[in-house]
């Protein structure tokens, strides 16, 4: 059999290809570590729940996801929803409501909750963008703040590194690198430090298969069931979210279905390893895919299986990185992240789409939830999408030549456009007969067909007949449904 043509091999074959994932599978688990540690710390569990879901969500959703080389992974959405969770009833109850939120994504995948996609529009995906960014920014603030003054050159070598690397080599990515260095010189001249290993404890075992210790009653699933509503819908918006942003930045599309169902397998298995659950990463998957160059499944599982082996094998290694070398590269992710062509445009945008842009960001930030963010830019934009559509309805009156009163009607009629239609009819003045002519419009909810039948009945008390015309298929069958049921 002849050899594929170079066209249509699997890139991943290739070794440039491969020495790409491996690097920066590499990357994105050792950026990992402290921010699975911080994120266990906000859920309020132990280090190592936080470090076992990160390895397990990355290795399983490298195979079940719909997104090659997006990174999923514990994340503070999820700390935030399952927080209250851990408080009030311990770790075996966040264990099975893990278990329990997995099922529900994937019941949701399969109810088709991945075209829902389609009703988001650019200004909030940018909101999205900008507000991760912001985010991902501020959390590096901490880590500046009361620490000792050569922290502060440490970064600023790491930002210099990572910037001015790329333009003599990109044959290893400049966030490893800058790692690397900064490590290396830090031990080198004993310099005192913050460091990974101030963080929390790192693991020194396996995770293995564990049963969520939980009565296996009515009132434990009542207990667990909104957290594990919340870590499903939170989880498949921020993936969703990070996939849509990923197929942007490669120019390619993903299976957003397979992603739905693929983060449920992945939260169901980390479950059952005692993980704290997750979804993907947007600032992990921004080193992967922007800053390392990554765009196969190996990274994916690599940043998984790298993750691992340096928390449990190397933990002595790990622990002695400046938290400054890190801090450098999830500085330069934010700055990556951050869509600054949104700014430039600002004054020619819309006065709605600035809006719906500006509403995502400030709810964002305000909660420190994404998908909270997500939700309220979304209802903005609908709200004035509605608003907007609602005024381009119009209506002409004229006479026919057997003297009826003709209304042509020209829009789409719907709640919030057909609410002042009532009002623009003579019903005092106008002769015995009157027709509404829709031919122009179309009819698309209840509310019209209750307005409708609301002229008719005005015109009908003072002895007149109006009649409705020129709907079209969809429109007449809608009326007919819904008409003189409605009073």
């Amino acid at each position: 059999m002849s050899p594929l043509p170079a066209l249509h091999r699997p890139t991943w074959l290739t070794p440039r290809v491969a020495r790409t994932e491996v690097l920066a599978g590499l990357v994105v688990a050792l950026a990992l570590i402290p921010e699975a540690i911080s994120f266990s710390i906000l859920a309020g569990v132990d280090p190592r729940v936080g470090l076992f879901a990160s390895f397990t969500m990355a290795v399983v959703i490298a195979f079940t996801g719909g997104r090659p080389a997006m990174i999923s992974a514990a994340t503070g959405a999820i700390a935030l929803v399952v927080a209250p969770l851990v408080r009030d009833h311990g770790l075996q109850y966040l264990i099975a409501a893990v278990i329990l939120g997995g099922v529900a994504q994937i019941l949701l995948a399969a109810a088709g909750v991945a075209r829902l996609m389609r009703f988001v529009p650019r200004s909030v995906m940018v909101g999205f963008v900008n507000a991760l960014a912001i985010l991902i920014f501020s959390a590096q603030i901490t880590h500046l703040v009361d620490v000792p003054w050569l922290v502060y050159p440490m970064v600023a070598a790491g930002l210099a590194i990572i910037f001015l690397l790329p333009r003599v080599t990109t044959v290893v990515p400049a966030p490893l690198v800058a790692i690397v260095v900064l490590t290396v010189l830090t031990v080198a001249a004993g310099l005192d430090l913050p460091d990974v290993g101030d963080e929390g404890e790192l693991p020194d075992s396996l995770p293995f298969l564990v049963l969520p210790d939980v009565p296996f009653t009515l009132e434990t699933l009542t207990i667990i069931a909104p957290y594990a509503l919340g870590v499903a819908f939170v989880g498949l918006l921020e993936s969703l979210m990070t996939a849509k942003l990923v197929d942007d930045i490669t120019d390619t599309r993903s299976d957003k279905t397979r992603e739905s169902w693929g983060q449920g397998v992945a939260n169901v298995v980390t479950g059952f390893f005692g993980g704290m659950g997750g979804c993907a990463m947007i600032g992990q998957t921004m080193i992967n895919v922007k800053a390392s160059g990554a765009r196969t499944r190996l990274s994916t599982f690599l940043a998984g299986v790298f993750l691992l082996v340096l928390v449990v094998a190397l933990g002595d290694v790990v622990a002695v990185i400046p938290m400054a070398a890190l801090v450098a590269v999830m500085i330069f992710v934010s700055i990556a992240t951050f869509d600054w062509h949104s700014l430039r445009t600002l004054p020619t945008m819309p006065r709605s789409e600035t809006t719906v842009m500006l509403a995502t960001v400030a709810v964002t930030l305000a909660t420190s939830n994404l998908a909270m963010g997500v939700g309220v830019g979304v209802l903005v934009a609908c709200v004035l999408f509605a608003r907007r559509v609602a005024h381009l309805v119009t209506v002409e009156r004229s006479t026919d030549e057997r003297g009826r009163a003709v209304y042509a009607v020209h829009g789409a009629l719907f709640f919030a456009s057909s609410n002042d239609l009532v009002h623009q009819f003579d019903y005092a003045g106008d002769p015995a007969e009157v027709v509404v002519d829709l031919s122009g419009a179309d009819v698309w909810d209840a509310s019209t067909v209750a307005v409708l039948d609301a002229i008719t009945h005005k015109y009908r008390t003072r002895g007149k007949t109006a009649t409705i015309v020129g709907l079209d298929d969809h429109s007449a069958d809608r009326f007919d449904r819904h008409t003189g049921q409605l009073a």
